[in-house]
């Protein structure tokens, strides 16, 4: 079952149990999928890793949208944004931890020769596959350049 027709069963399930949240959240997806999906000269249909990156930029959009609405002092706001992003997090695969997010970057300097700053371009490329919808992009590349700048 691709991740997009489990998508469309789980939102069957939240309208029958009224999950709101979720079947909101699922909906939201669903959207940003079939826009994806319609965007370009040509009508497409998304293999399960462009599915992938498409919910971690949604994932990711409700976790700025999470810290926007704390920081302004909208908790309220801020919790539904949260809730959402949990929703959205059951779909995409487990989430790497630092530790092996930072053996990883170990692994592309040593395999790329990178040796400063100048090389991020180089083990940002052999790494971004790897980790793709696996962590936060800003994070490894916050990990990247401590890694480089030692």
């Amino acid at each position: 079952m691709s991740i997009k027709e489990k998508l469309r069963a789980d939102l069957t399930e939240a309208i029958r149990s009224r999950d709101e949240i979720t079947s909101g959240t699922i909906r939201m997806v669903l959207t940003a999928l079939t826009n994806e999906e319609v965007s370009g000269k040509q009508a497409r249909t998304l293999s399960d890793d462009e599915v992938i990156s498409v919910l971690s930029r949604e994932a990711k959009k409700r976790r700025e949208a999470a810290e926007a609405f704390e920081t302004g002092g909208r908790s309220d706001r801020a919790a539904l944004e949260k809730a959402e992003g949990e929703v959205i997090a059951r779909y995409l695969p487990a989430q790497l931890n630092l530790d092996e997010i930072k053996k990883m970057i170990a692994d592309a300097v040593v395999s790329t020769g990178a040796s400063g700053p100048g090389d991020m371009g180089k083990v940002m490329g052999a790494i971004k596959p790897l980790v793709a919808g696996k962590a936060d992009g800003s994070i490894v590349s916050s990990l990247v350049k401590e890694a480089l700048n030692k």
